[in-house]
């Protein structure tokens, strides 16, 4: 790409990012704006700015994003009921449309003409980045450096940084060995051992949660209370979106809560074994699951669990920004005017138990129906044979049919 002479790029401080920063300068002989998100993934991120100063970058970004995170995000996409191939609750997906935003948001803030990031050319956060970056912005320039330059392991990035001078933290000790990226809705793990699917995840790999033995042996009990299927309150306190992550997080994490293996497909057509920790999506999508049982129409609510799979596909393929998945969005969103109310839940040792349910205004369960006792005539059990022989009609008829056929020959 030639005529560039500004770039955005999505900077941690960490190898891959800093020695994408100098490969930059000298490669395409530009001036680099970097960018760093906090999206509630812990520790420290202001060291990315020493760095990026130490290197020269005038202009650097630090921006704490997890409400926006959160409530824009991770909240929709929870009022789905949203999980990939059965288990995934796509922690990094969700956060790869809100960093694209932002590094086409500064490029325009800033005058740049291109925005760069460390995905490699295997993975799924290419494309993420992409997408949503040319539906935001159809003329910008993407460099993915990792598409381009011959640097193909730890070893002769290690070798770069070395020969250029770039302070970079080298693995010591007990270092975790694995590829990871956190933010609120969850921490994953790839690489090293967990490149072998029959490979039992070593203990102490495991950042955010206990192990389920190693959890009380008495349950914690935590009330939820959702307003259009959004949790807005944990037992009985209002919170902000992101601080009701934090909160579940912790306490999920206390009791074991959210580890999942998972053998999953990518969008490029690979199979790839990852290791996530989601305590707070967890919790939230049992309670919310939960909460819509109870105030949901049935239709609304199947209707909602057929096309969920096609919106979590959407997400974890880097479509956010889609019309398509915009359209699911308002839909979703519609059905949700009704969940209102708070459900009770029981953590225990790595699962979440559903212990109670109520809703004040919207409830749709009628005890005086659904009783077992006298229900002194609110539901006319007669009724129930002229329904069920409408809808036996058409398989009395094919029985006929067949008993027909079986007297001919």
């Amino acid at each position: 790409m030639s005529g560039i002479k500004k770039v955005v790029l999505a900077y941690s401080g960490g190898l891959d990012t800093s020695v994408i920063l100098k490969w930059l300068e000298e490669v395409y002989d530009c001036e680099i704006v970097t960018f760093t998100a906090d999206l509630g993934q812990g520790g420290e991120i202001e060291p990315a700015r020493e760095k990026a100063h130490a290197m020269g970058v005038k202009e650097v970004y630090i921006e704490s994003l997890k409400e926006e995170f959160a409530r824009d995000f991770v909240f929709p996409m929870l009022r789905a009921n949203t999980i990939y191939e059965g288990e995934y609750l796509l922690g990094t997906s969700i956060a790869r449309p809100l960093i694209a935003k932002r590094l086409v948001e500064i490029a325009r803030e800033t005058g740049a003409d291109a925005i760069a990031h460390g995905a490699t050319g295997k993975g799924n956060d290419q494309v993420r980045f992409e997408l949503g970056a040319y539906a935001l912005n159809p003329d910008i320039k993407v460099i993915a450096p990792w598409r381009e330059w011959d640097l193909t392991s730890r070893e002769t990035l290690m070798a770069y940084a070395d020969k250029h001078g770039i302070p970079v933290e080298k693995k010591k000790g007990n270092k975790s060995p694995y590829s990871m990226d956190a933010n609120l809705l969850h921490i994953s793990y790839e690489g090293d051992l967990l490149e072998d699917p029959w490979a039992e995840p070593e203990e102490d790999m495991w950042l955010w949660t206990v192990s389920p033995e190693k959890a009380p042996d008495t349950p914690s009990y935590v009330e939820i209370t959702f307003e259009q299927g959004d949790a807005v309150a944990v037992d009985g306190r209002s919170h902000s979106p992101g601080q009701i992550m934090e909160t579940l997080n912790k306490l999920g994490g206390e009791n074991g809560i959210g580890r999942s293996d998972i053998v999953e497909n990518r969008y490029v057509g690979m199979k790839s074994r990852g290791c996530y920790e989601t305590p707070a999506g967890t919790i939230l999508l049992k309670a919310h699951r939960a909460m819509e049982s109870l105030t949901l129409d049935r239709e609304a609510a199947h209707l909602k669990d057929e096309l969920m799979p096609r919106y979590a596909t959407l997400i974890y393929n880097g479509y956010w920004w889609s019309p398509e998945r915009r359209m699911l969005q308002q839909l979703i969103d519609a059905s949700q005017e009704h969940v209102n109310g708070t459900v009770r839940l029981k953590l225990y040792k790595g699962n979440v138990i559903l212990v109670g349910r109520k809703s004040e205004s919207d409830s749709l369960f009628d005890e005086r129906i659904a009783t077992f006792e006298d229900d002194a005539g609110a539901y006319n059990q007669k009724d129930a044979e002229g329904f069920i022989k409408l809808n036996a009609l058409r398989m009395r008829i094919a029985g006929r049919q067949k008993t027909t056929d079986r007297r001919k020959k």
